[in-house]
């Protein structure tokens, strides 16, 4: 077993503009179709499942259209990440992109930002998950259940990344296979084509208020579901960095996963609102892909959405837990973080794993000793920070792809679409976003919290940015 110390000072430079190898000693070990399914897998969560429930009931029918709005925007948004990542593969994604077209501090602040997304989110998809397993397993306790899940992840991604490409596949695998059943099924029943069935036409579109039942209202809480709903994406182009192929992996994963996840999301929208009454509470209270079930008369269909949202949360939990920690490792061969943090053993960041496992932990722990002021805290602060990630994807996006012109046209082997214009058009979707969010009484909160987050974290980076700057300063003059 190798032992890697956190890169020296002289080697940061590499570890950030490296087109060919990880930071912090990290080892190719994913390949070609781990990508492509992390890639497909990593967005689709219980979000999806379950949480897409209250953005129907709000937004009515319309809520196809809020997803294929909120769509656009993350396929532009992946298009810029996907045009970076290719030309400079780096396990810190984004804030790596942040840092040389920004400065230092930008990196900072959308690197830990994104940690403490991420290691929040891990907590919360264990509660999800362990409340599952305490409906089949009356009398057990949730924090449990909890325990075991941080242990099982934690010790699938303190070995090899193979490990955690291989679990994410097949998780990643049995929830398309699920999207694809339920489209199918979906399809055969618009057609009237499934035993049992009649075509519904455009009744539940149509009718009941009509496509847009709550107005533009409606329509602005549904926009602001969905676009939270497609958070996950960025993972593939994490893991990229440690795949066989780093340069031709994240240029097809990405331009094979945007198309093939909005017709997931989009389609199955479509689907649950053509078959089921947008106001029937079911698909609030069970969900909307078990409502749609139940009402096409598919047998047992609480407990096969139930397992599929439990191989989700689980599937999420991985996820997070390795793109946490390589996230944190990155940072720190950038000099960012604790040098702890970025020692790697047999090309695994063991430290930033358990780290980020232990503070997942400490966050399912809060909801249950403060769940009324500390978790909640946590909640609204993380509500926004997927939003301030793809701004400073779109901003670095801008002076990057300038810049990759000048010096390297040879690595722009993916391209944003119609550079500048669309780059433009993602940033005002943003700001859109976030003067909806700040009219929006219960995301107004998220919206401040997770501001406040930002600008304590940009304050911190800029102040190391002056510290290192003062120090290269009185070196040169010494």
């Amino acid at each position: 077993m190798s032992r890697t110390p956190a890169p020296a000072p002289a080697d940061r430079k590499d570890a950030a503009t490296s087109a060919t190898a990880p930071a912090g000693g990290l080892t190719h070990g994913l390949k070609q179709r781990h990508l492509s399914m992390i890639a497909l897998g990593g967005v689709i969560g219980a979000g999806l499942f379950v949480g897409s429930g209250a953005g129907i009931a709000a937004a009515g029918p319309s809520i196809v259209l809020a997803y294929a709005i909120s769509g656009v925007l993350v396929m532009l948004v992946m298009r810029m990440l996907g045009e970076m990542s290719a030309a400079n593969p780096a396990s810190g994604s984004f804030s790596v992109h942040a840092e040389r077209a920004l400065g230092p501090w930008a990196g900072f602040t959308a690197g830990w930002a994104f940690w403490f997304l991420l290691c929040v989110a891990v907590g919360l998809e264990g509660i999800g998950a362990a409340k599952i397993m305490t409906g089949w397993f009356p009398g057990t306790p949730e924090w449990a259940w909890v325990a075991l899940f941080m242990l099982v992840f934690c010790g699938t991604n303190l070995a090899a990344v193979k490990n955690f490409g291989e679990f994410e596949f097949w998780f990643a695998a049995l929830k398309v296979g699920a999207i694809v059943l339920f489209l199918g099924i979906g399809v055969l029943a618009i057609t009237g084509v499934l035993p049992g069935t009649d075509a519904p036409g455009t009744t539940n579109l149509t009718g009941d208020g009509g496509f847009f039942p709550n107005g533009s209202e409606g329509l602005i809480v549904g926009l602001l579901a969905s676009v939270f709903a497609y958070g996950g994406l960025e993972t593939v182009t994490i893991a990229a960095a440690e795949s066989e192929h780093p340069v031709q992996g994240v240029a097809k994963a990405v331009r094979t996963a945007m198309w093939r996840i909005a017709l997931f999301y989009i389609g199955s929208m479509a689907v649950i609102v053509t078959l089921v009454p947008w106001g029937d509470k079911a698909v609030v209270e069970k969900g909307p892909y078990v409502a749609t079930l139940d009402h096409l008369g598919i047998p047992a269909a609480g407990q096969i959405m139930n397992v599929v949202v439990l191989v989700a949360l689980l599937s999420a939990m991985n996820a997070n837990v390795y793109g946490a920690s390589r996230m944190a490792c990155s940072l720190v061969a950038r000099g960012q973080g604790p040098k702890a943090l970025g020692r790697t053993f047999g090309g695994v960041p063991r430290p930033a794993v358990l780290v980020s496992s232990v503070f997942g932990f400490g966050c399912v722990l809060l909801s249950y000793w403060r769940p009324d002021d500390v978790f909640i805290w946590l909640l609204n602060t993380i509500g926004a920070i997927i939003l301030v990630v793809w701004f400073f994807i779109a901003a670095s996006q801008l002076v990057l792809r300038r810049r990759t012109e000048r010096e390297a046209p040879e690595k722009l082997v993916v391209k944003m679409w119609g550079f500048p214009v669309l780059t433009w058009v993602a940033l005002a979707g943003m700001a859109a976003i976030f003067f909806l969010m700040a009219r929006e009484e219960g995301t107004r909160v998220q919206l401040y919290a997770t501001g406040a987050l930002t600008l304590l974290l940009a304050a911190v980076g800029f102040a190391l940015q002056k510290a290192r700057a003062a120090r290269g300063t009185a070196v040169e003059e010494a």
